[in-house]
């Protein structure tokens, strides 16, 4: 249960019900604001993608695995063995399976900021917040909450700049642990077999929604 909870952190950040703090929004100069653009164009030209991940967690604990996306709604995160926990997105529930318990939760895919990644349309405004963007010689990083509930959790997206990539992620959750997810061999315009975004049981082998 550890690593779906280490999972969950980075790629489905929780909304909770009500606001517990409003977001501080950085103050964004006009170059800023032209980068902004930028982000926003490269993550929606992306339509699907699949990459290998390292992930690392606050206490040095590493782990790797495959990230599958398919815009709008659709994921796949998958550890490499021994690990069998995942989560999956069909475009209306995210679940979770717990290799351990042999069971699976879900939760609304609006409910979380994997939602934000696999909009239809994404925007660095509205219900998220940019609370700072660092521009580095090569290097672009961007940092978003929730607009309501900023102490629910920081995101921030890395990117490779001239081209634009997206290359890691780093989540600092509500206890201030952090985690980082780095991406490599990114492939894009992805086709994937229709059952690849459903979600099955693999003691059931059985496709479940809730």
């Amino acid at each position: 249960m550890a690593m779906v909870r280490v999972l969950v952190i980075l790629a489905a950040l929780v909304l909770a019900p009500p606001a517990q703090a409003a977001a501080t929004a950085a103050k964004l100069s006009a170059a800023d604001l032209a980068d902004v653009g930028r982000i926003e164009r490269a993550l929606n030209e992306v339509r699907s993608l699949q990459a290998k991940f390292l992930q690392i967690a606050d206490n040095g604990g590493k782990a790797t695995g495959t990230f599958q996306m398919f815009r709008p709604g659709r994921m796949r995160l998958v550890y490499d063995p021994p690990i069998k926990d995942f989560i999956v997105s069909d475009g209306w529930f995210v679940f979770f399976w717990d290799a351990e318990l042999q069971q699976q939760s879900s939760q609304p895919i609006g409910a979380s900021l994997a939602d934000f990644f696999l909009r239809e349309t994404i925007k660095l405004a509205g219900d998220v917040t940019i609370t700072k963007l660092v521009r580095q010689a090569s290097m672009i990083e961007v940092s978003i909450v929730q607009t309501d509930d900023a102490g629910k959790g920081e995101l921030t997206l890395v990117f490779e700049d001239k081209p634009l990539k997206l290359r890691s992620w780093r989540v600092v959750d509500a206890q201030g642990l952090t985690t980082i997810v780095a991406l490599s061999d990114v492939k894009t315009g992805v086709i994937f077999p229709e059952d690849t975004f459903l979600f099955h049981a693999p003691t059931l082998g059985k496709a479940n929604r809730r």
